[in-house]
């Protein structure tokens, strides 16, 4: 066995330098496990392309030796490869309730065995080869989201996964700083940190401002709203149901990935509908405009999402009338700001009033600002830190914050991992 095999090897296949495709690889001697398996959506200059998905070549060249995968949490930028992966490589894969509800549901679509499939809890502890894989509750924007440590011969490999510190969730579950708290103590080898945000100063707002934002702007509202958020955003979907049933109006679910997480969701007990609130797309036009809510994919600009055919007047039950009130509850990915201002202005000339701008309080994010990753380097104090999740500059962003927080680790594994987008 060489010295290179008796080491630990951490390989990005994707999640760096971009916005999306998150997926990494932890390879010691000869055993190899993956952290997620996302996809992004493609730019404007890939026409033709539906979905962007890691280079898995590694994996495949490699495939005796990958023992299973693990998921951080049900976003498409982490799980939506999944199952382009799987048909190469047959592994165990390993998330939570939520997680593998969502996951399950793609591998129907692709005709896939989901008998892989394994659901694990906070706290968890599964044991593959030489690594012992701990899971721990993270907050953001979707229900039981996880970090991941991965005891190794050599040390403890930290992911925090996508994460922010919200001391008031939707769902009431917070990180479990207890166990961040009790690694740190026992000795960090390796952090991966969430970089998303590692450019905005303060802290990231509660999910809880989003809903305060909702009860304020229906209570105004007089004609119908529409709701346009991400799909697999189960608390912010909550909320728009939440705030409904307090100002008596039905809501309809409009786009299929809304639809099917929604329903997903429900079943599993991470979202609280009362009987008698939906109502199905075809059934809105039954009712007065003040008492109806929309809740809708398209948040993107995607040119077929439902919202998209709304604004261009070719969705088959729902049109844009003057007195409705669209509310885009997200803010653009990297790439997609031109998709998402034309939707805006078609909505307007439909005659829509339209709430899009961040300061209006429509969202907030589900990644930690800067100070909160202060803590979080604090809390753990890893021997070395690997910024992970987000363009180039938000992982220069945040290998400079951790220097500037007068944070020393004992090497500059940051800028070796940097040096592989180039």
């Amino acid at each position: 066995m060489s010295e290179l095999d008796s080491r630990i090897q951490i390989i990005p296949l994707g999640g760096l330098g971009e916005i999306g495709k998150n997926m990494t690889a932890i390879r010691y001697e000869d055993n190899i496990i993956v952290i997620d398996a996302g996809l992004m959506f493609p730019e404007e200059e890939l026409l033709g392309i539906d979905v962007v998905i890691p280079d898995i070549t590694f994996l495949v060249e490699n495939k005796e030796k990958v023992k299973a995968i693990f998921l951080t949490h049900g976003h498409e930028d982490h799980v939506g490869a999944l199952p382009y992966v799987l048909k190469e490589i047959n592994v165990p894969v390993y998330g939570s309730r939520l997680t593998l509800g969502i996951v399950e549901a793609k591998l129907d679509e692709h005709g896939l065995d989901k008998s892989l499939l394994n659901v694990v809890r906070p706290r968890d502890i599964i044991r593959i080869g030489p690594f012992e894989v701990e899971q721990m509750r993270v907050s953001h924007s979707i229900p039981d989201a996880m970090g991941i440590a991965i005891h190794t011969p050599l040390g403890i490999i930290l992911h925090t996964g996508d994460i922010k510190l919200d001391q008031t969730p939707v769902d009431g579950e917070v990180v479990d700083f207890r166990k961040l708290a009790e690694l740190g103590e026992k000795g960090v080898l390796v952090m991966l940190g969430d970089s998303t945000n590692a450019d905005k100063p303060g802290f990231t707002m509660s999910e809880k401002v989003v809903g305060n934002t909702f009860d304020d702007l229906f209570g105004r509202c007089e004609g119908r709203i529409i709701v346009t958020t991400f799909a697999s955003n189960v608390h912010r979907i909550q909320q728009v149901v939440t705030t409904a049933q307090k100002y008596n109006r039905k809501v309809a679910v409009v786009g299929r990935s809304m639809v099917n997480n929604v329903r997903i969701s429900s079943e599993l007990g991470y979202m609280n509908i009362p009987e008698g609130l939906l109502i199905e797309q075809e059934e809105i036009s039954q009712y007065p405009a003040d008492q109806v809510v929309v809740v809708t994919t398209g948040s993107q600009g995607e040119p077929m999402s439902a919202l998209t055919r709304m604004a261009t007047a070719d969705h088959r039950w729902v049109g844009i009338e003057p007195g409705d009130t669209v509310i885009i509850s997200a803010t653009p990915i990297p790439g997609n700001e031109k998709l998402v201002a034309k939707t805006v202005d078609l909505l307007y000339r439909q005659g829509a009033e339209v709430i899009y701008e961040k300061s209006m309080g429509v969202h907030v994010s589900g990644h930690a600002s800067q100070e909160e990753l202060k803590i979080l380097l604090n809390l753990i104090r890893p021997r070395y830190f690997i910024p992970v999740h987000g363009e180039y500059k938000h992982l220069m962003k945040h290998a400079k914050l951790a220097e500037s927080w007068e944070y020393h680790a004992h090497g500059f594994l940051w800028l070796t991992m940097a040096k592989l987008l180039k």
